[in-house]
């Protein structure tokens, strides 16, 4: 394994030096590596000749300016892009903090427990300095607010140690240049449901006169970064696929909503397929005596193994829609499968939907959902990596090709059209406004209410099959027609 040691530095040149030489010695777990990736913001105190040197020194080190100075959130971000270890832990280069505890810090980690580690410096750690008190109350005050809107239970926000499973950490988009890193980084990890752990660390605050940088300017902007990141889910760094599609309806009225409509036809043994972080299975395992939460993007699966961690009856699963393999020993075990905004991704959807098929029991249950209307193809499905949009007839018909009676075929969403037409096919855009989406979400009580009375179509399809108690599904290929096993009741 390997630590990738996040460094950023501006005018540091007293203290940068023995810094790094604590870093590069300090102990870590037996068979673990190090790299020290620094990002230099623009310096313009002889730190960057003393970082130059120390480089070509120092083999572990990986040096990099930043053509301006712009801030540690943006040095922090451009340091994380070149990461490359297995755990990534942000280092000031100030000496407040003791390189020698990165053991106690990366503990956590190793055992499995946690995603994020973060070092308090209000725990009772072995040595703290005693300095201004009204820094410390401004420090706990701005933990205090962060806590009531991201609902944990921190004791210390702002504190620089934070040390992260890399893969999770490249995949949160870091948008804050200053200070506002910390508070970003903390409401994104609250919200994407990271399990957090905080140890005690040792304290060597500096005081203005000795070099401290962070003001009271900066606290009031963490303030409105921690407003700001409540009221929008910036989740993702990918910019499309389903990162992009948790921002869109990764809000939980509209899920609830969702939810309410398939809860009628989900019955107790479950298979969900594109499971995404479990905001749907989150909302439907109740009493199910089995639930598959099925995704192959490993991020999410990671998220998904976190969320049901301790919950019995669901069992965490890579499938792929596309790969038959992944539905080994799958065969004839749900009477419920759900594909909610999976179908339209897929190149073969009808062969997805024959795999779906031999997973279900004799009467077994298909609950898809699907975006309406090929007319409202545009440039937010592009940006999504939808191939297509479907009619009620073509649902029906990629239901039925596969050997299913369908049940039911409405449209849901209708509130939703017009807002998509608007962006997608007038404007012309790759992204809804997040303040737009929250609005929405907000109000979803009402439009739920007035959705079957709108007289256009709804964002979404909604179809129902049910499989036949001994008809064997049909695919488009005679080679998948044998590769699906014949169904018959047991």
């Amino acid at each position: 394994m390997k630590l990738s040691i996040l460094m950023p530095v501006y005018n540091e040149r007293t203290v940068v030096e023995r810094c790094i030489s604590l870093v590069l010695t300090a102990p870590l777990p037996e068979n673990m590596d190090r790299e020290l990736v620094i990002v230099d913001d623009s310096s313009t105190d002889g730190t960057w000749g003393i970082l130059q040197r120390l480089a070509e020194q120092f083999p572990q080190v990986r040096l990099y300016r930043q053509p301006q100075n712009r801030g540690k959130g943006a040095s922090v971000r451009a340091a994380i892009e070149r990461a490359t270890g297995d755990f990534s832990l942000i280092q000031d280069a100030d000496l407040e903090y003791d390189p020698s505890e990165y053991s106690r810090l990366l503990r956590p980690l190793l055992d499995g427990h946690a995603d994020a580690v973060f070092g308090s410096r209000y725990m009772a750690g072995e040595q703290t300095r005693v300095l201004l008190f009204w820094h410390s109350m401004i420090n706990k005050g701005l933990t205090l607010v962060s806590n009531m809107f991201c609902n944990l239970n921190l004791t210390d926000m702002e504190t620089c140690y934070k040390v992260f499973r890399t893969d999770l950490l490249k995949s949160i988009p870091i948008r804050s240049d200053r200070f506002g890193f910390e508070p970003e980084i903390v409401m994104k990890s609250a919200k994407r449901k990271l399990r957090i752990y905080e140890v005690p660390i040792s304290y060597h605050g500096r005081t203005y006169e000795e070099g401290k940088k962070i003001g009271w300017k900066d606290g009031i902007k963490a303030l409105g970064v921690i407003v700001k990141y409540w009221l929008i889910d910036d989740l993702y760094s990918a910019p499309y696929g389903r990162g992009v599609l948790n921002n869109l309806t990764g809000t939980p009225q509209y899920l609830s909503w969702l939810a309410r409509k398939v809860r009628p036809y989900v019955g107790d043994e479950v298979l969900e397929l594109g499971a995404g972080i479990g905001n749907i299975a989150g909302r439907l395992i109740g009493k199910r005596t089995v639930y598959v939460a099925g995704e192959k993007d490993p991020l999410h699966l990671h998220a998904l193994r976190n969320r049901f961690l301790r919950t019995p009856n669901v069992v965490v699963r890579r499938i792929d829609p596309e790969v038959a393999a992944d539905f080994s020993g799958l065969e004839n075990a749900f009477d419920t499968a759900l594909c909610l905004n999976v179908l339209e991704y897929l190149q073969d959807p009808g062969a997805a939907v024959a795999r779906i098929g031999a997973a279900l029991k004799p009467n077994g249950v298909l609950v898809a959902l699907v975006p309406h209307g090929p007319g409202l193809y545009g440039t937010l499905d592009r940006r999504l990596g939808h191939r297509r949009r479907y009619s009620a007839a073509e649902a029906r018909q990629l239901l039925e090709s596969q050997g299913f009676a369908v049940e039911a075929v409405y449209s849901f969403n209708k509130a939703g059209t017009l807002p998509w037409w608007a962006y997608s096919k007038m404007l012309g855009s790759k992204s809804i406004s997040k303040v737009v989406l929250k609005i929405f979400d907000k109000s979803v009580w009402l439009w739920r209410r007035f959705d079957g009375l709108m007289p256009w179509p709804g964002l979404s399809l909604i179809a129902v099959g049910r499989k036949g108690a001994a008809v064997p599904l049909r695919d488009s290929t005679p080679e998948r027609q044998a590769a699906v096993p014949e169904l018959s009741p047991r």
